[in-house]
């Protein structure tokens, strides 16, 4: 498996911390609305990742968190009359609504930042005593400028860094520094918490990387993940303090999917495009939806327009159509073998090794289709050949995460589907067609 290393800025061989174990963190979402179709992109693309490391025979541990504490949180309850955790019930409930929808794997842990207020407080206690953090007013901060490998991520030096880059909650203006970031927030406003510096609630920057110390040994993963737009300052902040309290950086590979435009203009509240994923989940369908995600590398932006989504229809529809009219050909001939050509399926998982080329793999797939479709145009059928194409073609489409399902016909379907074949073959014309339109309208074909 070969990833692109942000950390890095290149293409490297990933090796394990734990041999034949890969640790994957990707941060989740601030659960305070439903999410945008740009939300879904580390969804699809991080399940992707960990599916093929799945095939490759690797346990995988996947943590996404949830943010359930937040400002954004707070005026969207007020908004709705509702409770903070009414609300976020409410909207995690939704987001695990799109992960179902898209069948995508759950994460083996999904803590919540108001299940983690303990440790984020002992965290922060770690970084004071250790004399990177420090206290004014309740508020807690952590010293940028004591570490010296800031800015090593994203690139950016200390010295250009702008007051406010880095925070979520408003700057009083008692910072030593414009640059450091806040770990702890005084405040009397929304769902408060006791800490030994005030009835506050945790830096956003801080939640991540205490979740993954609670969970992970030593605070140490192999891959962390997430959008382009969380590089700087989420991840660069998180490294600062798992560098200061655990002594080492939190993850050996770090990954960042690029954006989502619409119509070559980036999504925006502003500009009143944003598409909700439900809405185009609804609209879509899992297949489409994920194929569209997946048409394009996920180190380049996606843009979203008409012809490329009609495109990526007519793609998933060859698929379909092929699996469909395989799969009662099969059912009608009695065979259900379940042997593939592994070697085949193997060729389309190296594509996801180099780095998710998907775009590789999703033609592997339609290269399967045309060998599936020019077996079933033959005039003598080898049904065990068919049989093994279909079921290889099943097993690369299972792989990536897509949900073709071939329709099993009951003995009464299976029947009728007989008939027309038969009327077809003796050119009964009249009884064919009234066969058909029965089979059209129960969805067999």
């Amino acid at each position: 498996m070969k990833l692109f290393n942000t950390l890095t800025n290149k293409k490297e061989e990933f090796k394990p911390i734990k041999e034949g174990k890969v640790s994957i963190y990707v941060c989740g979402p601030t659960v305070y609305n439903y999410v945008h179709i740009g939300n879904t992109r580390p969804m699809i693309v991080f399940d992707l990742l960990r599916r093929t490391f799945e095939y490759m025979g690797y346990k995988v541990t996947f943590v996404s968190n949830f943010t359930d504490v937040d400002d954004k949180i707070i005026k969207a309850a007020k908004q709705e009359g509702i409770t903070e955790k009414e609300l976020t019930d409410k909207y995690i409930k939704a987001y695990e609504d799109i992960r179902r929808g898209l069948n995508l794997e759950f994460p083996t842990y999904a803590p919540r930042v108001t299940e983690t207020m303990s440790q984020i407080i002992d965290f922060i206690k770690c970084l004071i005593d250790l004399d990177y953090a420090y206290v004014v007013d309740g508020d807690v901060y952590f010293r940028v400028s004591k570490d010296k490998d800031y800015g090593e991520l994203s690139g950016i030096r200390i010295e250009d860094l702008v007051a406010g880059a880095s925070e979520r909650v408003e700057d009083k203006g008692v910072k030593e520094e414009s640059t450091d970031f806040a770990l702890w927030k005084k405040t009397d406003e929304g769902i408060q918490f006791d800490s030994p510096w005030s009835k506050g609630r945790p830096g956003w920057h801080t939640e991540c990387v205490v979740m993954i110390n609670d969970i992970f040994e030593n605070g140490k993963i192999d891959i962390h993940g997430g959008g382009q737009d969380l590089k700087f300052p989420h991840h660069e902040n998180e490294i600062a303090q798992s560098r200061a309290c655990n002594g080492h950086p939190i993850a050996h590979t770090w990954m960042h999917n690029q954006m989502i435009n619409i119509n070559n203009e980036k999504m925006s509240k502003s500009l009143g495009n944003v598409i909700w994923a439900k809405d185009l989940l609804a609209q879509l369908g899992c297949n489409v939806y994920k194929w569209f995600m997946l048409s394009s590398h996920y180190r380049n932006p996606l843009n979203m327009t008409d012809e490329i989504v009609n495109n990526v229809k007519k793609e998933v529809a060859k698929v379909e159509n092929v699996i469909k009219s395989a799969s009662l050909y099969l059912q009608v001939e009695g065979v259900n073998d379940d042997i593939y050509d592994k070697e085949k399926v193997d060729h389309m998982v190296e594509a996801l090794q180099d780095d998710l080329n998907t775009s590789l793999a999703l033609t592997a797939i339609l290269s399967q289709v045309k060998v599936l479709n020019q077996l079933m145009r033959t005039k003598d059928k080898d049904s065990q050949l068919i049989s093994k194409e279909y079921q290889t073609l099943l097993k690369m489409t299972s792989v990536m995460g897509f949900v073709f399902e071939p329709k099993k016909l009951d003995e009464a379907d299976l029947n009728l589907y007989k008939e027309w074949l038969n009327a077809k073959a003796v050119k009964d014309f009249e009884k064919a067609d009234a066969y058909r339109g029965q089979l059209i309208e129960k969805g067999i074909i």
